[in-house]
């Protein structure tokens, strides 16, 4: 049997699946910026000698890394308000949900590229008598920023499509839009194969961008 395609009653809907893709970059977008903060702090806090500090933070990068993202959607949506008392809606619950997985794994980015430095380097800057903060703003993260790109932009992008798991609190994503348009079109492959060609597209385009940025940032380094 023969399968006719059919992308008239997607492109039909076109607004639809259009406003889903604008509501999966700004879950994405704040979520990486959340993710950013706390995973500074975070991996301050690994790295610090004291343990008070950094025994949570580890114990807190691997709860994220040993559990299921869809679990913390769930568990913000549905068991903060019977814990806490506290009631989210999809947005914010899928919000907290994402930056704090990737507040985890951006921790670890963080840490890595800082710990990446020769101790050469610090031991130097200490001999002429520089301070940490000092240490670490003219010498450490100059040079661990230009390693973190890579494994932050792919951490990125795992973030990017995570988001589609906000679709099971009805958050109105992009793959939740393709579901509201597949139950009134019926065309399930033509409405998926969009959804993939979009974050397809989306991805592509800004990883192009990236490399871009690495190139000039290896031009002025």
């Amino acid at each position: 049997m023969e399968y006719h395609w059919d992308f008239g009653a997607v492109w039909a809907h076109k607004t639809m699946l259009l406003a889903g893709l604008m509501g999966t970059f700004r879950l994405a977008a704040v979520s990486i910026l959340l993710g950013v903060i706390i995973g500074v702090f975070i991996a301050m806090a690994r790295l610090s000698r004291h343990r008070a500090l950094s025994a949570p933070a580890t114990w807190f990068v691997e709860f994220y890394r040993n559990t299921p993202p869809i679990v913390h959607f769930f568990w913000f949506f549905y068991a903060l308000p019977i814990v806490a008392n506290i009631s989210l809606d999809p947005y914010w619950a899928a919000i907290i949900a994402l930056s704090t997985q990737s507040g985890a794994f951006y921790a670890e980015v963080f840490r890595g590229g800082i710990r990446s430095i020769e101790r050469g380097q610090w031991e130097g800057a200490r001999a002429i008598g520089m301070k940490y903060p000092q240490i670490m703003t003219r010498i450490i993260l100059p040079q661990a920023t230009r390693r973190m790109v890579g494994p932050f932009v792919e951490r990125s992008f795992e973030l990017l499509k995570t988001t589609s798991l906000a679709s099971t609190l009805a958050y109105a994503d992009l793959l939740y839009e393709a579901m509201q348009v597949n139950s009134i079109t019926y065309r399930p492959l033509e409405v998926y194969s969009t959804v993939a060609f979009l974050y397809f597209i989306s991805l592509l385009t800004i990883s192009m961008l990236v490399r871009i940025g690495e190139h000039r940032l290896a031009q002025h380094a």
